[in-house]
């Protein structure tokens, strides 16, 4: 279950590594995987000792910046329709655009397959597994 100011880990492209919950988009006070949220960036993938961006292209967000996200991992236990229960080892997101688009073009990682159900046939294309 994701709340408000919990820290995930950002598993794609887009130069964010850690984020944190700023609330759950709806009317959930939690979220699971396939949720959409709200984040603000707090560190950056690549950033040197100074703070400053890594003179990258592919840094599309920087520190402090907000954007939505899905959450697509949860240390919270997560039940299936078959019987089997699905636990992974961290928070995990992915960003997005306001239209629902990711901003980055990969994904490094295993993503929930209860992404499917959920209509997020693009991050779960660019996965590399679902579990």
């Amino acid at each position: 279950m994701i709340q408000l100011k919990t820290m995930l880990n950002c598993i794609d492209n887009s130069g964010a590594a850690l984020v944190e919950c700023a609330m759950v988009v709806g009317q959930k006070r939690h979220a699971s995987i396939g949720d959409r949220i709200v984040v603000v960036v707090q560190k950056q993938r690549g950033a040197d000792s100074a703070g400053m961006a890594a003179s990258s292209a592919a840094t599309k967000v920087k520190r402090g910046d907000i954007r939505h996200a899905v959450v697509v991992r949860t240390k919270q236990k997560v039940s299936r329709r078959d019987g089997s229960v699905v636990r992974f080892d961290d928070n995990a997101c992915v960003l997005i655009n306001k239209a629902g688009d990711p901003i980055g073009s990969r994904i490094n990682g295993v993503v929930g397959q209860e992404l499917r159900k959920k209509k997020w046939s693009k991050i779960l294309s660019m996965a590399p597994m679902q579990a």
